[in-house]
């Protein structure tokens, strides 16, 4: 059986009256790309942000590979190995490409060299190197970042969390304002890093959920709604009603399930 990645017991996140994230465990396997989805609001990012770190929990906990992280910050969730992209893609834009990998690389040790460039340190330089192979992104490492489209900043800040060698990826809708052409590029590039990392995806496009997911967690009202294959999440009445909702949508799912 393959051991546990990332398991949450009763995990509660309250906002004053709003209950964020509603008493939720979930035990998710090694080796599967697993995806969550659901309606705004209903609490994707937000455990996110607890698994992270980047909120503390009201009640619960999370436990990463078994050990306990409850309460632990952000800083020493990443250093154990989660990583994790923004919704609202965060990069350096007057820096390059690859200063963007480097200095994330020398921010992810215990000590930062200021004065150190890259071209000084062979062993940043072959990580940076290693990772713009790795997201597809070689030829544009002088390139400034604040030029390069859409697709290819999500590819930048996938390469960001991925220099520092994380064991866990959290990948929050990280095909949001793409073109068709710019999501296949890095859909195919997600399931090349699924094969030696394990990733949660949040997501929104049905077609590249049902395309790449292993595993789908759905969620509504900050509680576990149905977890499954995309075959048994397409076929669950209560995502139908409680998710997709309209009719012409349960015909979008169909079509994804089945693209």
């Amino acid at each position: 059986m393959t051991a546990t990645v990332l398991e949450t017991r009763n995990l509660t996140r309250r906002f004053g009256g709003l209950i964020a994230v509603d008493d939720l465990s979930l035990t998710l396997p090694g080796g599967k790309l697993h995806a969550i989805i659901g309606p705004n609001g209903a609490g994707k990012t937000t455990l996110f942000n607890l698994i992270s770190g980047l909120l503390q929990p009201n009640a619960g906990q999370v436990l990463f590979r078994g050990r306990d992280i409850t309460g632990l910050p952000a800083h020493e969730i990443s250093r154990l190995g989660i990583k994790r992209t923004l919704q609202v893609k965060s990069v350096f834009a007057q820096l390059t490409v690859a200063e963007n990998l480097w200095i994330t690389f020398e921010g992810s040790k215990r000590f930062l060299h200021p004065l150190r460039d890259a071209e000084s340190d062979p062993v940043a330089r072959e990580r940076v190197e290693q990772t713009l192979e790795q997201i597809g992104l070689a030829a544009l490492a002088r390139r400034q970042a604040g030029t390069l489209s859409y697709g290819d900043v999500a590819l930048l800040e996938i390469g960001m969390a991925l220099i520092s060698d994380p064991q866990l990826l959290l990948l929050d809708e990280p095909t949001c304002g793409m073109s068709p052409a710019e999501t296949e590029r890095a859909v195919a590039k997600i399931r090349e890093m699924a094969r030696t990392i394990d990733i949660i995806i949040i997501e929104h496009d049905m077609t590249v959920v049902f395309g790449i997911a292993d595993a789908i967690t759905v969620m509504a009202q900050g509680a576990i709604l149905a977890s499954g294959t995309a075959k048994e999440i397409s076929e669950d009445e209560r995502v139908r009603e409680a998710y997709l909702g309209r009719p012409e949508d349960e015909d979008y799912v169909e079509e994804a399930v089945h693209a």
